[in-house]
Parts: structure tokens; sequence; C-alpha cells
């Protein structure tokens, strides 16, 4: 898996015999079995790479390079080994709530360490050896994300639908005595985790120390799709008010409830300095309030004259399109009137529980806007489309429902100050 796909030009690897098709073994002795490795290994500034051509034979290749400047080397896989899928069958998981029939990669569970360290994913310590453990703690990966959703064993096994998910509250303890840290998750499940088992999890979180950098409480996503799966509750506005409450009176400074918790409480977001650096956006934790503040300092650079963009619709998801309306109309008080409508997309693909952007279909965005005054054009956020494509995540296309709608898609970026540039026409 760690054979050499191409070399970046102007590289360190580009000056030397390193060919396509070449297989790196080791760098100053150590093996390379993975990005990990390569990564980590290759840091300093004169290395001895070990490689293998594709006719079998032995390269040796020294590299001087400035301390962390990277090689230059492309793998056939980013990984340059397999991912580890997950070894768990969690009660909330929302890829079985996905209905059939979607793409084949969008039902693939991955559970890898090296996507937690490298690109934010969360992990649940569930199938980690003790040589992995060992591993993360002799490389500094730092920080990692890990799923604890409760610290106790026996609950934590339930949940995870893993006999054994209770022992990777050892891990984490082990993990956060040699000094790495950690970001943590709690996906809370009413009558499950929360309650008296949400503030004993908190407790236990605390007593860890300050290497637990914050930690996320996040609503159970539920879908319409649950034939054949345990029977869960949803949050109502009561107990998202008491939830919100309860980790609030912990008053730590590393425990954050998500956007919608606030949103479903009817409670207004905290403030932008209430969520320091934003540890915990892709759980839609300050996500909103990132936003808002981002559009504020935008709307404070532009001048009063600016031209409101005409006549304009945007489509959101149902727990945003409040807080968008309220924006407009904070920017039409400095501009004038700006000719907009908001429209929020009840989510009938997954089911009209799922209120976030995120989620929206192409298919439900054409049957709910076509034939409404949708303007000149129709601004989108970028969460709708997959990562680096213009696909929703039923296959629709971008292109499709320009088609279906007959008007022109501007995508706004995750950023408030790209929203205020596309509601004036930019």
């Amino acid at each position: 898996m760690n054979v050499i796909k191409s070399i970046q030009p102007n590289s360190p690897a580009s000056r030397t015999i390193i060919a396509p098709g070449d297989s790196l073994r080791r760098i100053n002795g150590k093996r390379i079995g993975d990005v990990l490795d390569y990564q980590y290994h290759s840091y300093e500034s004169r290395l001895l790479l070990e490689l293998t051509a594709p006719d079998g034979k032995m390269k040796l290749v020294r590299i001087k390079k400035p301390e962390g400047a990277d090689i230059g080397l492309e793998f056939d896989t980013f990984m340059m080994d397999n991912a580890k899928s997950c070894a768990n069958k969690c009660v909330f998981c929302f890829i079985d709530q996905l209905p059939r029939g979607m793409r084949e990669t969008l039902y693939y569970k991955d559970d890898d360490l090296r996507l937690s360290f490298l690109q934010g994913n969360y992990i649940t310590l569930t199938n980690l050896s003790d040589h992995d453990i060992s591993r993360i703690v002799e490389l500094r990966l730092s920080p990692i994300n890990v799923s604890v959703h409760t610290m106790d064993p026996e609950l934590r096994n339930f949940i995870l639908g893993n006999k054994n998910a209770g022992a990777g509250i050892a891990s984490l303890r082990t993990l956060v005595n040699a000094g790495i840290t950690i970001n943590c998750q709690i996906v809370c499940c009413p009558e499950i985790n929360d309650g008296a088992a949400l503030d004993r999890t908190i407790e236990r979180l605390i007593a860890l120390g300050p290497n637990i950098n914050s930690v996320s409480i996040v609503p159970v996503g539920l879908t319409k799709h649950r034939t054949g799966l345990a029977e869960l509750r949803p949050f109502d506005s009561e107990r998202a008010l008491k939830t919100v409450r309860q980790v609030e009176s912990f008053g730590q400074g590393i425990f954050f409830c998500a956007d919608e918790l606030y949103i479903k409480a009817g409670l207004p977001l905290p403030k932008h300095e209430f969520y320091r650096d934003y540890p915990q956006l892709e759980n839609g934790v300050g996500m909103m309030r990132l936003f808002i503040t981002e559009f504020e300092h935008e709307l404070a650079k532009n001048p009063g004259a600016a031209v409101p963009g005409g006549n304009f619709s945007i489509a959101t998801g149902m727990l945003a399109a409040e807080f968008l309306t309220n924006l407009l109309k904070t920017a039409a008080e400095k501009y004038g009137i700006i000719d907009s409508n908001v429209y929020a997309i009840r989510n009938d693909f997954f089911g009209e529980g799922v209120t976030v952007s995120g989620l929206v279909t192409g298919g439900d965005l054409i049957n709910q806007l076509k034939g409404r005054n949708l303007g000149n054009r129709l601004l989108i956020p970028r969460n709708m489309l997959r990562n680096g494509e213009d696909v929703f995540l039923d296959d629709v296309t971008v292109a499709d429902v320009v088609e279906s709608l007959g008007i022109p898609i501007r995508i706004v970026e995750q950023d408030g100050a790209d929203f205020l540039r596309a509601v004036l026409g930019g």
C-alpha cells in the first residue's frame, strides 16, 4: 500500500532516483507502515530512504531538506494502508438509518485512529490494540477525537453495541495520563445516557484533568428509516432545556451543547467568547454563532452605500432559517430593502426530525422550490454538498437543480462573510 504514485515537481524527492512504482520500506531504519509513520519519520532534515523498485531491486536514497519539510512523495492511497472499519453496532448509528439505494461509500463506517488525527474524525477506541495505544503515545498523536458517549463501562457496552466497548474507557485514561490531548463527543439519547448518567460522565471527564480539551453534547439524530432498530426518543423542547442547563451548571469551560439543543430549548445562543477557539465546530457546536460573528464583521467592513444584490432566494435547513432571516433584516437596516425569500426546506428524504442544512437533499430542494418565487438566483450552503463535489446526498447534482428550477445557484461557503457577499450580489 506504500507504492509511490507520483513525485511532486521541485521537491527533495524529485532530485533523486526515486520513481513512480517504487515502494517505500524504511526511513532512517524505521519501517513505514502507513501515513503516520511516513509523516513522523520524514520530519528530520537528513533522511535515508530504503525503497524497492517494481523489479524487486533495492534502492537507497539520501535526502537533505529543511526540518519538517515534505519529501514530496504521493502514494497510491492516502493512508498507505487499509482503513479500519467500525466494530460497533451503536444504538443511534446514523449510517444504519440511511435508506437503501444510496451510493455504496455512504454505508461505510470508519473508526480509524489515523483519520482522527489527520482529519478530525471521531473514533471509539474499541478496535485499538495495546500496540496501537502505545503508538499514539510514541508518535505524540495529539489531539485525537473520541466518541465517549458515557464513562460507565456497562452502559458504553450497550450504547456501542459492543461487549468490549467499556474497555475503551481505560484506553482513554491511558492516553490522557500520557499527555495526549482529547476532544470528546457525547451523542445524548433521552432516557439512556442523559440525566443522572450524563452527570456522572461529565464528572468523570473532569476528573481526568486538563488533557480533556473539549466535550460536545449532541442530541441524537433520528431519521424515518429506523425499521428494525432500537426505539429511541428525540429531544423535545423541555428535555433540551433541561440538558443545556445541566451542562452549563458544571461551568468548566470545556463542555459545549450543540446549537440544536439551544434552538430546541428556545434559548439564545451563547456569545462568541463562550466557544473559545471553537474546538467542536464539526459537531455543530458554535457553528451558528461563528457564522453570525463573521457576518457582523463583514457587515462592519462594507460601506453603507453598497447596493443589495437584486431579487434572490435562500434555501436552508429548518434549524437555520430563522437565523438567516434575522441576518437579512440586519443587512437591510444598513443597505435598505433587500428583496429576498428564505425557504426552510423540510427534510422529506430523511424525515422531518432531521433539520440541519447539511442533510438537505437535491430532490427535496427541487420538490419544495419548484414554482416558488425564487428571484434571479438561489443561494445554498456548501455543506449541502458532498465534500469537494457538486452532488447532494441523494446523488442529485447542482446542475440538476439548476435545470429543474431554471435559476442559477450561488454556493455559499460555511462563512458568514461569504453569505453577506452573496446577499449583496458577489
